[in-house]
């Protein structure tokens, strides 16, 4: 690289560069912040390769960020990719409507085949553009500038443009659309703040510095629709510019994507993707029983998110292939800050004190994980600052609630989809060990479709969150007020905190991961002090194919972005 090219760089790039010489971040942390400011992977690697030239051998890293390892998809031999074949998935269709109000990633696997993201977040939580072929940052992180690939067309032979992208900046942003998306940007950006500068140049011009912009471009609510969008994405109506087109869409039975002609990315072998026919989506209920007998019988290749239990059943069936990823997702035990008991946050913290997270963990997951610290911020996420583990202390616990009030205990009941068996097993261990402590929980149970309708409501209840790559990213979305200081969409709790709100907005515009970090530990001690969750650990999970399909690997948040250029070799299928 010249002295010329190396000045070009973003300041922050040249600092990251600086502290991986040291030895003070790991070369992952460095890839992560040198494309988030607009390096290309490949220049990115390059600077890490010199970064590390004069570096002693570095210390371990900080806990959270060091390598996970991965099962990596191997790069495809000559002539090894074929094409043709159809996947057939084991998920749930979902009834849907506006791709912004999604709220559960199986809807947004689904669509993702036939539309797309400005960016994206592979499986080693690096942020790549996708739909835009570049993007750059000011100094201060408050101007953004966003460019798109030419060339790109949507199904109806429109040209992808800025005033699409900026259509749909205008829905996210909207309050009236409901999207979690809001939450991401909210005290950042307006839509009036959101300029077109020319037919494939967008500017962001923010209202404070935000470090994440790319990172909330891959939120998985966030993919692109024309502006002449119907309102239903499941409708095949709609122009996209994905490589699938959406032929059926059955809610809670299937669904049937085929190879789009003339997708704008080309594969290993010159021609476009993708190298498979078609994608089948199949419901089999909320039993994994079923997907697991489905997948060992070669009815299904794949199903979505297998659980503890179903991994424990197919980890030894050699005629699959499994992957697996340690993540920033949880089991989040969340309270109602605005209803009694939970109001009082003796009562909040008796609960959490009533856990014995190792038992959980074992029971619920297998002890497949990573035990959690009652915040929301995971140790693979860079920005974790260690802390102690909170003991198991029911006699603390009952010295709490009688503080509050509850001297002769308390009665809870928790909502509790049981198509989840680690959430069923979590509340039921919960159950035991609370007992102790004076809290006689009863377990409300239902259908996950039934939680879903009452999950912001409900004032006890467990609520299955997603990972994200970044906490400064989680957080927003979860424990934020609007302008108006109204909670944010997912703000499912309720709370939110004025210091907390405060240490937030700084840890969103700085960069320097270690002083992120610094402001990190706050914000955990403040959640773990009077915040509004529990949780006991953080999930692994996995994805268990059938090997015939080829190009797989595991990806935290189980995004199957992979689905366009992943191929079929029947000579690799067991049951064929």
């Amino acid at each position: 690289m010249s002295e010329e090219q190396h000045d070009r760089l973003h300041p922050g790039i040249v600092q990251a560069q600086e502290q991986l010489r040291q030895g003070r971040i790991s070369r992952r942390e460095f890839l992560r912040v040198a494309t988030l400011l607009g390096a290309g992977l490949s220049t990115a690697t390059v600077l890490a390769a010199c970064g590390g030239q004069e570096a002693a051998p570095p210390p371990p890293p900080p806990p959270g960020d060091e390598e996970v390892p991965i099962d990596p998809a191997p790069a495809p031999a000559p002539g090894a990719i074929r094409r043709g074949g159809t996947l057939r998935v084991g998920v749930k269709t979902q009834a849907v409507d506006h791709p912004a109000r999604f709220s559960w990633t199986e809807s947004s696997n689904a669509f993702r085949t036939a539309f797309e993201y400005l960016t994206e977040t592979d499986e080693e939580n690096i942020t790549r553009p996708h739909l835009l072929e570049s993007w750059e940052a000011s100094d201060d992180l408050t101007v953004w500038t966003l460019k798109l690939r030419e060339g790109i067309f949507w199904s109806n032979g429109d040209e992808l443009v800025a005033d699409h992208v900026i259509y749909n900046f205008g829905e996210w942003l909207d309050p009236d659309v409901g999207s979690s998306i809001l939450g991401l940007w909210e005290g950042s950006l307006t839509i009036d703040r959101v300029e077109k500068v020319d037919e494939y140049t967008i500017r962001l011009n923010l209202d404070q510095p935000k470090l994440d912009v790319p990172e909330n471009l891959y939120h998985y609510p966030a993919l692109i629709m024309h502006p002449s969008f119907n309102g239903d994405i499941s409708s095949g109506a709609n122009p996209f510019t994905g490589p699938y087109r959406i032929v059926e869409y059955i809610v809670n039975e299937r669904a049937r994507f085929e190879r789009q002609e003339n997708y704008w990315q080309m594969g290993e072998d010159g021609e476009p993707l993708p190298y498979l026919d078609a994608i089948e989506l199949i419901g089999l209920g909320d039993d994994q029983t079923a997907y697991v007998s489905a997948l060992q019988t070669g009815e299904i290749h794949t199903f979505y998110e297998p659980s503890a239990t179903s991994f424990q059943a197919l980890r030894n069936d050699t005629r699959l292939k499994i992957y697996s990823v340690d993540t920033s997702q949880a089991r989040v035990l969340r309270m109602r800050v605005d209803q009694a008991p939970y109001d009082d946050e003796r009562v909040r913290n008796a609960l959490r004190m009533a856990q014995d997270r190792e038992m959980i963990m074992d029971i619920a997951a297998f002890g497949e994980g990573m035990l959690a610290h009652d915040v929301h911020v995971s140790p693979v996420q860079p920005e974790f600052a260690p802390m102690d583990l909170p003991l198991y202390d029911p006699a603390g616990a009952r010295e709490l609630l009688a503080e509050a009030g509850y001297a002769d205990g308390i009665d809870m009941s928790i909502a509790v989809g049981t198509g989840w068996s680690d959430v069923v097993a979590y509340a039921e261990s919960l159950q035991q060990t609370a007992e102790a402590a004076g809290i006689n929980l009863t377990l409300n149970t239902m259908p996950n479709t039934s939680y879903w309708d009452i999950w912001t409501e409900t004032p006890l209840g467990i609520t299955p969150w997603t990972h994200r790559p970044l906490a400064v990213m989680l957080l927003p979305l979860a424990y934020t007020a609007d302008s108006a200081g109204d909670p944010v969409p997912w703000n499912e709790t309720r709370w939110v905190d004025d210091e907390f709100s405060e240490l937030l907005s700084q840890a969103q515009g700085t960069l320097d991961i270690e002083a992120r970090r610094v402001l990190m530990a706050d914000l955990q001690r403040i959640m773990q002090e009077r915040g509004p969750v529990a949780i006991a650990w953080w999930q692994r999970v996995w994805e268990v194919y059938n090997p015939g399909f080829q190009g797989v690997y595991a990806h935290p948040t189980l995004h199957t972005i992979y689905f366009r250029d992943m191929w079929y070799d029947p000579d690799l299928d067991p049951f064929v």
